[in-house]
């Protein structure tokens, strides 16, 4: 994990890398690759590289990325980045027995939209998303909502439901869970939700004075879907 050995991440990481037929595309912003607590390096210690591979960037062209527009035609691809033209991830699995590739886009929200509609090339493939209310144990990060989950959580769920494996699911967050409760202990404070923050008066940053921005904001309050 190449962290300090008081705060060593390795006794929770899988001795093996798991086996699995699904392959991973983290298509990771530029912002989160000097992230000091980004989970995609966990993600990657858990897997046979073969099966994660990270590319970095905010633009990707068939010309400069001739794998990945492959990638993206292959009807066995799907992208997850939930959307009113997602199907759940769920009933995907049931229907498709060939193993599959799945692309994870890795950023904040607003830096997965940026890279996900000024791509063509991730509109080729399904389009699939999350159904669960389960919420997120990176509790060292702000999320927008309380069901938001981290690449690596993202990750962790869906290979569970491609590969029918319960299992994968737990061995996968317990680096998680582990990175949080160091950071912890070592002073970090648990970042509840804006969504929670919200609900409950707790919010201490000035609104926002988009009226996009401030929008999104009532709708988290309202439990509105965004």
């Amino acid at each position: 994990c190449r962290r300090p050995q008081k705060v060593c991440l390795c006794p929770f990481l899988p001795i093996h890398p798991l086996k699995v037929s699904t392959c991973l595309y983290i298509i990771q912003h530029p912002a989160e690759e000097s992230r000091v607590l980004r989970t995609v390096p966990l993600l990657a210690a858990c897997l046979p590289p073969d099966k994660c591979k990270i590319l970095v960037g905010r633009r990707f062209s068939e010309d400069r990325y001739p794998e990945l527009a492959t990638v993206c035609r292959s009807p066995n691809t799907l992208i997850l980045y939930p959307g009113a033209e997602a199907t759940n991830l769920e009933e995907v699995a049931v229907m498709s027995a060939s193993p599959s590739v799945m692309i994870i886009i890795d950023g904040t929200w607003s830096q997965a939209k940026d890279i996900f509609y000024k791509n063509s090339l991730f509109r080729l493939p399904k389009q699939v998303q999350l159904k669960t209310n389960i919420s997120s144990q990176y509790v060292i990060r702000t999320q927008p909502t309380n069901t938001c989950l981290s690449t690596l959580e993202c990750a962790a769920v869906a290979l569970t439901i491609m590969e029918k494996n319960k299992s994968i699911q737990e061995t996968v967050l317990r680096p998680l869970q582990a990175l949080c409760s160091f950071q912890l202990q070592h002073g970090a404070q648990i970042h509840h939700s804006k969504e929670h923050l919200l609900k409950n008066g707790l919010y201490d940053k000035p609104m926002p004075k988009n009226k996009r921005k401030l929008r999104r904001m009532e709708l988290l309050v309202n439990n509105v879907k965004i």
